[in-house]
Parts: structure tokens; sequence; C-alpha cells
């Protein structure tokens, strides 16, 4: 089935944002904790409710307890990184959880949380096309996605995916989306 799940757990990935910032698109680590905290509390009160649907002032307890749960086949968790050492600073997190699928495949829910000075960089794409390789890895075939019908720019990164993509239901403004993926984009 691919790499096994150790390789996984090593998983990165260098790049480049648009305008040339380097960055390290690498799994989360127990050791993350405090940045992940400290990357929720520069974000802005949209940026928030776009994650969660609600406003909150502080991360969930349980949302950063399921770093230690990452194995890939329920749970994967992404952070996107500058600087290095002492400096490394996440700037955006991705996470697929398994959910249960009618059709017996096995299927996730993806969620996105990009910082908003790097915005409109590529990276939300870049993170996405990192969760589908790690998924397809462990059999999952689907991704599933409720994303608020006015975050056109986090619609847009699933409609550039290249993934083959069906809009669903919308319900209390969220549009349900679901990728396909079976077939590499």
């Amino acid at each position: 089935m691919g790499n096994p799940e150790g390789s996984d757990r090593t998983f990165s990935q260098l790049g480049a944002l648009r305008d040339g910032t380097p960055l390290t698109i690498r799994v989360m680590r127990p050791d993350d904790r405090d940045r992940i905290v400290a990357a929720f509390s520069k974000l802005d009160a949209n940026t928030i409710y776009t994650r969660f649907f609600s406003h909150r002032k502080e991360i969930p307890a349980a949302t950063l307890d399921r770093i230690a749960a990452i194995d890939f086949v329920n749970l994967a968790g992404l952070v996107a990184t500058i600087g290095t050492g002492a400096d490394e600073t996440v700037i955006a997190s991705a996470t697929y959880v398994g959910i249960p699928a009618a059709d017996g495949v096995k299927a996730a829910e993806v969620a996105f949380t990009v910082e908003e000075d790097y915005q409109r960089q590529g990276l939300a794409s870049k993170l996405l096309a990192a969760l589908a390789t790690l998924a397809r890895r462990h059999g999952i075939v689907r991704f599933e996605a409720d994303v608020l019908a006015g975050n056109t720019a986090m619609l847009a990164v699933f409609q550039r995916s290249g993934l083959p993509m069906r809009r669903g239901r919308t319900q209390d403004g969220a549009v349900h989306l679901t990728l396909d993926l079976a077939a590499p984009a």
C-alpha cells in the first residue's frame, strides 16, 4: 500500500511561496503544539470563522490533542513552516480525518488554515496536494469538505486542484464538496 506509516511520519517537502519565501510542508509533531497555538493567536477573526464556522478565542484543546493520534488512516495533519530551529514558525495547517462513507469506501474530511499574511500564495494548493499523496498511500479514495459559500478563495483551491470534484448540498451557508482521489491529479 505504498510507503509504510513510519516513513510518512517523516514526510517533508521543501518549497516556496509565489513571492519566493522558502517553506517546509511536513507532518505535525507533538512538539508543534506551542507553534500551532502561537499561529492560531495571530489569526484574524474572519480566518478563524471560515475554518471553524464559529468565532473562537483559542484553538480547541481536543484539536491540539489529536496531534498525538496521527496515524494517516484516520487522521493526518500537516503544517507549513518558515524559518528553522528555534525560529521555525507555523504559517498554515491542513488535516484530514477519516469519516464513514455510505458507499463503503475510505473517505476523509479535509480542513485548512492559512495565516492571512500568507494567503493567495499557493499554500493551500500545496497542502492539498501533499494531503492527497498521504491519503492515497493509506487507501483513502475521497476527500470531502464543507466550505462557507463566501469563502471563494478556498472554493477556488478545490476547483483548481485538478481532482474530479462534485458540489453537493448547501446547508447553513456551507457548500459540501467531494473530491475523487482515485487517480492522481
